[in-house]
């Protein structure tokens, strides 16, 4: 088409003045061009700006120079119609994230344990007759530890602080590392446009409207257009639009280009109209509202130049209506729990917080029960004291002693180290995990991955290379089976095959040097054409001398590829006055054309018909089955005496070809992907391949993988006949017939994204098996985002990867490889792993210490641990402990068992073996030092000494005796799965080393220096080693225990299941919540009660303003269109919106006014 650019003005920048009238048009005129699809668009046009050179003009740009790139200008175009830029979803800030970490079960009860501790610890009352009312019950505590009471409360309120810091800490620098990742992604982009009549390349953020842009196969649009030149132009706007047809572009039908569509085919050049926020996907993104921040939940107002606030509606159409009573319901959902889906491991442990806090409470409230129920007999029956009004204080002061032993218990009963050993664990892995080019977006997902049981892929650049390679050739009569060797090809053969590959493919197709040294050359433009250049390098010749000498202006006529003709050609004039035709296709509808060959000898023979289906037997079948496509390379003479042909009769052109070679291509699979996915198998996880190619390349390609394994009974099925399996007569999906397919399913092929999203979400909701599937999803397309949403671990690639594939995804590939995804799930057990470890040393240390507290108390009034030695035991050592267990590096035997599953208890019948056994050694050394231990050191008895004296040798031995027979328990913990060799690996964790070493030399301090804080006295090197001694027999205690075999104790429990469907309520299940926090539940109970009241004061401000909108005589509702959103000049319809956008929405219905009757009968039921 010729460019009329002869009425355009020469200037081609803005002069002067700055108002919008600078330009002939708006930013609203241009949303709403692009809002116009095909002809509609083409007729708006044609009246609005007579055609699209008009709104160049308008634009005052030059179809032919482009812009003037002044920056003065450019400045314009920003302030006129906004930048390419779509900003990001607020990050959250430190203290939101704070406030969500505070949220933890686990530690909202040490929270309240550590300031009833701390508020007791305060709590004087003047001394009265102490003689007179009965001094029974041993002395009130002596004043060191009267002093040092608030040392403990303080002490746990400082570890749940250093918690919940660490744990936002690590959400705020994950959020950081990928935005940083984001950004560098968006800086490499960069696309073609031509200013001052140059072609450029510029950064696609600094596009502006009016830029005149190059558009090519390959293309991801990034910007909004209008067409105003192009060949062939074919677009997938399936990201946009779910449209799985390529959509053809041209002047008279449809110039719309929108951003985030792929070129798929042809070339073209387009004129920028709309970009940023302004553009189609900026529009989307508006509604999705980047995220669901506050600004969002208020109306959305964007200002136009005149001043007049617009709003942004979402369709106020019928669906709206819908749409919006399902956002209603998901608010009201979101009431009674707030993460619908916790992780597997979240739910675990806080199920298991929970049950130890109860037993907790249960021991430090038997434990007040008994001491005041001997305190009162003794005093009252025993000594015959009565009960007189002086002695009340006193009285009481010892029933607040007894209070604080009892909070002691309860606080030695809770697992303080178990949220931060959470938090570390996770944290380390994520850490490390970047090394192994996982990005992990959301923490969760690096442990459930742990529990993957089921893994859908992708195929191309996931399993395989996406690099096109010509892995075989048939040349001269020849098969071979691997790229032969220049010289056994006779030169005329060669030479005809190298100009054809050369010169009858796009030019833009080049394969460039490595970016990296020794990396792979880089290919750009289309991957078939990539692998025959490669073929001619391989060849050990070059392509591009010869792409110099014929350049593209000399080629007479190009028919362009595309998906009816299945073939490329390219017609060149010979010096002599004849032509030369270059074609190359699929080899089915090449060969049927061609009536030569070129033989052994580089001579021409006569190809007939059978000798073609001898060649489709004997070679193009062959390359098939082993997944190669077969592409056939041609040529043809027309002589310069049968004069100029007519190319328009392509049928007579496309005809009588000589065959010059066929080569097979594959996209050649990962050579690390086959082991990679028999590990994958061994660890009991299934690998499916879902891939839009066809079904022999599928089904060859799984093979090479190891997906499909011989002898074996799998499936492999297309889109078409899956959806046939599983679809009843009026096409819904039946779970029940999924689950007939979905068990035995390997590989589909040809299949679309929705297909993808059903089988996911058919394999989650499927109950075939015992324990429900967890399943990972890789994907790249934007129409990945459902199924990526849907599986319980989305990975999105990160080279190959759409914007919103990414926004969609758990974790980033960074690398778009299969073996990172096993990685991946070597990292999510180890996660699961470290934590069991930390929980059977922690409870080991809980069980001995609760029991020491409660019997020492009952028995002696008095607890042999002090408060602030427990706490170095409880706090220190397990917050180091956290530090040294959760950081242990995933070994490969973690992929040799199979996944955990759901319900699988955190604490197995092994460690409950390994928890009891040790704790019934601790505890019988422990009462055997403090009942015989004085005998035994020859030293003074510490039992019942009188008040206020200095801490005594034998508890400082029974204190140091428990801390070094906790330290080398760590060693043994390390080990969960009752191996025998517990110093494994050691060296490999110098954090774990670097932790026992250091908690050791603490303890020597603490013994030796601690003096009246810690009630301890200085140890003689003779007691030391005794102590260290007694340590040193857990180790050998632990070999003992790992020989008895865990099937012959039958009676041993469990703990710390996940979550059973029969478990949760029914009216939980109706919520479609997977897995239902039940003590975030009751905690939930208050909330709900104040959200019904917030509700009937919302439902009675609705009435008031339904009423109150009446008053506005003359105000009519905005028409409603059925556009993505609406514009509505209504400044006075802004106060109103307003007004509701303060009140958070909890329970609406559809037509926005509920009545109050019904409004609390729906709050009843909630």
């Amino acid at each position: 088409m010729a460019n009329n650019t002869a009425d355009h003005p020469a200037g081609n920048s803005v002069a002067d003045g700055n108002q919008e009238g600078d330009f002939g048009v708006s930013v609203m005129d241009l949303r709403d061009l692009m809002e116009l699809r095909s002809s509609e668009a083409v007729n708006k046009i044609r009246e609005s700006y007579g055609d699209v050179q008009g709104i160049c003009r308008r634009l005052k740009t030059s179809p032919i120079e482009g812009l003037s790139g002044n920056p003065v200008d450019l400045e314009k175009r920003h302030g006129a119609f906004g930048k390419n830029f779509i900003p990001p979803k607020k990050p959250k800030t430190f203290l939101q994230l704070v406030w969500e970490a505070l949220q933890d079960v686990t530690l909202i009860i040490l929270e309240v344990a550590a300031i009833i501790s701390l508020g007791l610890s305060f709590y004087h009352l003047p001394g009265g007759d102490a003689e007179a009312c009965g001094q029974a019950a041993g002395g009130v505590e002596d004043e060191g530890e009267s002093q040092a009471g608030w040392i403990e409360g303080a002490a746990i309120l400082f570890s749940v602080i250093i918690v919940v810091l660490v744990t936002a800490f690590n959400d705020w620098s994950k959020e950081k590392q990928f935005r940083g990742l984001q950004s560098r992604i968006e800086q490499e982009q960069k696309f073609t446009v031509i200013r001052k009549g140059q072609v450029i390349q510029i950064p696609v953020a600094e596009l502006v409207v009016g830029d005149i842009a190059q558009i090519k196969y390959g293309d991801l649009l990034p910007s909004d257009g209008i067409l105003i030149q192009g060949n062939d132009l074919k677009i997938d706007e399936s990201s946009l639009t779910g449209e799985s047809d390529q959509v053809r572009k041209s002047l008279e039908k449809d110039p719309m280009l929108l951003s985030g569509t792929h070129v798929m085919e042809g070339s073209g050049r387009m004129v920028v109209a709309a970009v940023g926020l302004n553009s189609q996907t900026g529009i989307i993104f508006t509604l999705l509202g980047a995220g669901d921040s506050e600004e969002e939940k208020k109306v959305k107002k964007t200002k136009t130049q005149d001043g007049i606030a617009l709003e942004i509606q979402p369709l106020k159409s019928e669906e709206a209506a819908e749409s919006e009573e399902k956002e209603e319901v998901k608010v009201v959902k979101k009431v009674n729990v707030t993460k619908k889906e916790k992780s597997v491991l979240q739910g675990k442990l806080t199920r298991l917080a929970v049950q130890i806090g109860k037993a907790g409470l249960i021991m430090s409230a038997v434990t007040v029960i008994i001491l005041i129920l001997y305190f009162v007999i003794d005093t009252f029956a025993v000594k015959g004291h009565t009960w007189t009004a002086d002695c009340t204080p006193i009285y009481i002061q010892y029933f607040v002693k007894f209070f604080i032993i009892g909070v002691t218990v309860l606080v030695v009963a809770v697992p303080e180290g178990l949220p931060l050993a959470v938090t570390i664990s996770l944290a380390f892995s994520v850490k490390k995990m970047m090394k192994d080019n996982n990005l992990v977006r959301h923490l969760d997902a690096c442990e459930t991955m742990g529990n993957a049981t089921a893994i859908c892929s992708d195929k191309t650049g996931t399993l395989t290379m996406n690099r096109m390679t010509v892995v075989q050739a048939y040349i001269g009569d020849t098969h071979y089976k691997t790229v032969p060797e220049p010289d056994v090809i006779k030169p005329g053969t060669l030479e005809v095959l190298v100009n054809s590959i050369s010169i009858n493919s796009a030019y833009t197709t080049k394969i460039l040097p490595p970016e990296k040294e020794g990396g792979l050359p880089r290919h750009v433009g289309n991957k078939t054409e990539c692998a025959l250049l490669g073929l001619v390098l391989e060849l050990k010749r070059d392509y591009q001398p010869i792409r110099d000498e014929v350049p593209e202006e000399r080629l007479h006529k190009v028919y362009t590829f595309n998906s009816s003709r299945k073939s490329m050609s390219t017609v060149l004039k010979k010096p002599d006055g004849g032509f030369r035709m270059y074609s190359k296709g699929a080899s089915e509808i090449i060969l049927r054309k061609c009536s030569r060959i070129l033989d052994s000898d580089s001579q021409l023979r006569v190809f007939k018909p059978k000798d073609r289906d001898e060649m489709v037997r004997k070679v193009i079948e062959p390359m098939a089955c082993d997944g190669l496509r077969t592409i056939c390379v041609a040529f043809r003479d027309f002589p310069a005496e049968a004069g100029e042909p007519n190319w328009d009769a392509e049928n007579d052109i496309l005809n009588e070809l000589t065959c010059i070679a066929v080569v097979g291509i594959e996209d050649p699979v990962r050579p690390e992907v086959p082991e990679a996915i028999a590990k994958c198998q061994r660890a009991g996880i299934t690998v499916r391949m879902v891939t839009g190619d066809n079904i022999n390349t599928a089904r060859a390609i799984a093979t090479k993988c190891g997906i499909l394994l011989p002898n074996e009974d799998f499936l492999c099925l297309e889109g078409k006949e899956f959806n046939q399996h599983i679809r009843n007569d009026k096409g819904e999906v039946e779970q029940e017939r999924l689950d007939k397919v979905w068990p035995k399913l390997r590989v589909l092929a040809r299949s679309s994204p929705t297909d993808k999203h059903t089988l996911v979400k058919g394999i989650i909701d499927s109950t075939v098996c015992e324990t429900r599937q967890v399943v990972a999803v890789t994907g790249d397309g934007t129409n990945d985002g459902p199924a990526l949403k849907k599986a319980d671990v989305g990975f999105a690639m990160g080279i190959a990867g759409t914007d919103v594939a990414k926004e969609a995804s758990d974790i980033i590939l960074t690398d778009d490889n299969f073996t990172s995804i096993v990685k991946a799930v070597m990292w999510g057990r180890n996660v699961y792993d470290s934590i069991s470890k930390f929980l059977q040393f922690q409870l080991t240390v809980n069980v001995v210490a609760v029991i020491v507290a409660f019997t020492g108390a009952c028995i002696t009034q008095d607890s042999p641990l002090k408060a602030v030695q427990m706490l170095w035991v409880n706090l220190i050592m397990d917050t180091l402990a956290s530090l040294a267990l959760a950081t242990e590096p995933p070994t490969e035997s973690l992929l040799l068992r199979k996944p955990y599953g759901r319900n699988k208890p955190l604490i197995s019948r092994t460690m409950m073996k390994n928890i009891l056994g040790h704790a019934v050694y601790q505890l019988v050394i422990i009462f055997t030092l403090l009942f015989a231990g004085e005998k035994f050191f020859d030293i003074d008895s510490g039992r019942n000494a009188p008040l206020h004296s200095p801490p005594s040798e034998h508890y400082t031995i029974v204190f140091n005796v428990f801390v070094m027979m906790q330290l080398f328990n760590e060693i043994n913990a390390r080990k969960i799965h009752g191996e025998r060799n517990v110093f494994e690996g050691v060296y490999r964790n110098p954090i774990f080393c670097s932790v026992v070493l250091g908690t050791f030399a603490l303890q020597i301090v603490i013994v030796q220096f601690g003096g009246k804080p810690f009630s301890c006295t200085a140890l003689a090197i003779d007691q030391w080693l005794w102590c260290v001694f007694i340590g040193v027999g857990e180790l050998l205690w632990g070999q003992l225990i790992s020989a008895i075999p865990t099937h012959h104790l039958k009676f041993l429990k469990e703990a710390g299941h996940g979550i059973t469907k029969e478990e949760i309520p029914e009216e939980d299940l109706m919520h479609d919540a997977d897995e239902i926090d039940h003590a975030e539940m009751e905690m939930r109970r208050g909330q709900i009660l104040w959200f019904r009241g917030l509700n009937r004061i919302q439902t009675q401000i609705k009435v008031v303003n339904a009423f109150r909108s009446s008053l506005y005589e003359g105000l009519q509702s905005p028409e409603s269109r059925s556009s993505i959103h609406n514009f509505m000049a209504h400044p006075e319809f802004v106060p109103l919106s307003e007004e509701e956008a303060r009140i958070p929405a909890i329970q609406e219905t559809g037509d926005g006014i509920q009545d109050p009757a019904s409004a609390s009968s729906g709050a009843g039921e909630a």
